[in-house]
């Protein structure tokens, strides 16, 4: 990485529970993400409607180049759901 990290605290709100994963909606029109339940640190039963927060950074593009063994796994994984 050829940048200095700006961490950046994001908060949010659970909108989903489920038995697998939780829905986040960020605050300030940020966007939405869906994260497995194993990457949550809680003390507490996760409900819709509680406040988390994380630290992020901006995304950097590694390298110009296309990760081809990416892309042929992704397209025979949709062939295979077809």
């Amino acid at each position: 990485m050829k940048y200095q990290d700006k961490l950046i605290e994001m908060k949010g709100i659970i909108t989903q529970v489920t038995d697998g994963s939780v829905s986040i909606d960020f605050k300030g029109r940020l966007g939405s993400m869906i994260v497995p339940m194993r990457m949550i640190i809680t003390d507490y039963e996760l409900k819709p409607g509680m406040e988390i927060g994380m630290v992020m950074s901006f995304p950097e593009v590694l390298s110009e180049e296309i990760d081809e063994k990416y892309i042929k796994n992704k397209k025979a994984k949709l062939e295979r759901c077809e």
